[in-house]
């Protein structure tokens, strides 16, 4: 039968237009000819090869599942350190440290600034001494740590291996992401330090010293993640992430390193969102497109430096304060997202996250939410279970195509720098933002429990709170390690980072030896600030 005819023959719909969460129009049924390209084998592949849109590697979960992180951190490094113990006794296979906001834009934790912010949304991270607390007991060979810290990436990361050191780790088995996406930071997000130019500086600088000294370290995890919560569809998470991709390996080749040398340590880290055949479509047109742009326009050789590897976090924006514990199935559907789309690395959102950090009942329950994909649901059995489903190949090629044309018209600009500095990444996703927010208005948009089927009484749950007497003792810390420290040595290294800033030298061997002297996260960043100056946003109307 026709589907012309079928409609005909068919009960009234429930609305005219049926379209993602992202606003692709979705046809009532998909078929043989809803693909774009018509031999769907030949444009699909096989997993473990190019163009990688059924996954990465060959076997995928058969071979080794995903590894299961959960964001942790707040309070003091004693506090942090304790969830992530706890956290790995209970299966945990990686951590993921969250930073309070003054370690995220280089202030120590007794600047004016960092009044009533020490510890609330991360942990506070001060010194080389506060590190040595925070992994405690962890033998950081034998974890892998993602660090989200991207402004001051590169004290952190330098922080981590002087940790290491002094635990006797060979560097050569450190394994581990840390975020170091800066871009983004201008787009989206806001914890950025440094204009956009010497920002990048920093980050290619990581590359090339990682290349030869961190070889299992994954140099950058280039971020959609914040850009979809800030209100991008799933086609500008995309293209504005791999935008920002294009830039870095742009500007690693610009700085004299070798695609080869470093594309294999390049990350992403998307969202998973409610929709979930959009995001898994999402996850393999996006990895389709960037072994394409590495093949074509970077010619990369290397297959690693085809593969986009990526972790996913489960959608913070989408979960509600109102009848939190639905926020429990909104990520359970995220996970099953982010894990048919071919993960390496998930980390599954608590359901109390609307209210405050998480209880460690409710972080529980987000990390048994992974075992249960991995082990009862069967899905980790076959490799790529949804290919050749015509609606799953339809959107991965829309949404392929759609981000494509983004990315032509941002080359067309001058690349993401320009397109930043005009803010038109910037006025999109407010667009994407505000179209969303009317269709929840409208009630075009459903929110369970927000704009529909609301509950009478509000749910209270147990959260979490931060002692206000943990920023006074990190304060107290702060101004004693200040007092017993070497401080002559600590002045000759922040002199000479300060020194190598104003040259194209290298920067991670001076903070690395400035961390190692106590210099902390404050005075390091101010010794670049005086070299770099600060970013100062432009306005977006």
């Amino acid at each position: 039968m026709s589907d012309t005819k079928a409609k005909s023959a068919s009960p009234a719909e429930r609305k005219e237009r049926f379209t993602t969460l992202s606003g692709i129009p979705l046809e009532r049924v998909y078929g043989p000819d809803s693909s774009v390209d018509s031999d769907t084998e030949a444009s699909i592949g096989f997993p473990g090869e190019y163009p990688f849109i059924r996954g990465i590697y060959p076997t995928m979960y058969r071979g080794r599942l995903w590894t299961m992180r959960q964001y942790a951190g707040f309070g003091s490094a004693v506090e942090s350190n304790q969830r992530y113990r706890y956290l790995l006794s209970k299966g945990q296979a990686g951590l993921s440290v969250a930073f309070d906001l003054p370690t995220q834009i280089g202030m120590d934790s007794d600047h004016s600034l960092a009044l009533g912010e020490v510890g609330k949304v991360g942990v506070a991270i001060d010194s080389l001494e506060d590190m040595e607390t925070l992994f405690d007991g962890i033998p950081l060979e034998k974890v892998s740590t993602s660090m989200t810290i991207n402004a001051t990436a590169a004290i952190l990361l330098c922080l981590y291996v002087a940790v290491a050191k002094r635990q006797g780790a060979s560097l050569q088995k450190l394994s581990g992401t840390v975020q170091n996406d800066v871009l983004k930071e201008y787009i989206a997000r806001g914890t950025y330090i440094y204009p956009v130019r010497p920002a990048m500086r920093i980050v290619t600088d990581i590359f090339s010293w990682c290349r030869d000294n961190l070889p299992r370290w994954n140099t950058i995890s280039i971020s959609g993640y914040h850009i979809r919560e800030a209100g991008s569809t799933a086609v500008q998470e995309v293209a504005f992430t791999l935008a920002d991709g294009i830039a870095y390996v742009q500007a690693a080749l610009d700085a004299g390193l070798g695609v080869d040398e470093f594309a294999p340590q390049l990350s992403f880290f998307f969202n998973a969102h409610n929709d979930l055949l959009e995001e898994i479509a999402k996850y393999r047109a996006a990895r389709r497109l960037w072994a394409k742009i590495m093949a074509e326009r970077f010619a990369a050789k290397d297959p690693r430096s085809l593969m986009l590897r990526f972790h996913a976090q489960t959608a913070g924006s989408s979960l509600t304060a109102q009848q939190p514990e639905n926020n429990i199935v909104r990520v359970a559907i995220q996970g099953l997202a982010a894990v048919l789309g071919g993960c390496q690395s998930l980390h599954t959102n608590s359901l109390d996250e609307a209210l405050a950090l998480p209880t460690e009942d409710a972080a529980l329950i987000a990390l048994r939410t992974q075992q249960i994909l991995a082990n009862e649901t069967g899905v980790t059995s076959t490799v790529d279970p949804v290919a050749g489903s015509y609606a799953i190949e339809s959107l991965t090629n829309e949404i392929e195509s759609l981000a494509a044309t983004y990315l032509s018209k941002i080359d067309k600009m001058g690349g993401v720098l320009r397109a930043i500095e005009a803010g038109f990444i910037q006025g999109e996703i407010q667009k994407a933002a505000y179209e969303f927010q009317r269709a929840v208005e409208k009630k075009e948009q459903i929110v369970v429990g927000v704009n529909d089927f609301v509950a009478e009484e509000p749910r209270t749950i147990p959260t979490l709170r931060i002692d206000a007497d943990i920023e006074r003792s990190q304060v107290a810390r702060l101004n004693a390690l200040r007092a017993k420290r070497d401080s002559g040595r600590a002045k000759s290294a922040l002199a000479e980072l300060q020194r190598r800033a104003a040259t194209s030298e290298n920067l991670l061997p001076a903070i690395l030896a400035a961390v190692e002297a106590y210099a902390t996260v404050g005075e390091i960043s101010d010794a670049l600030r005086r070299v770099f100056g600060e970013y100062q946003e432009s306005v977006v109307i």
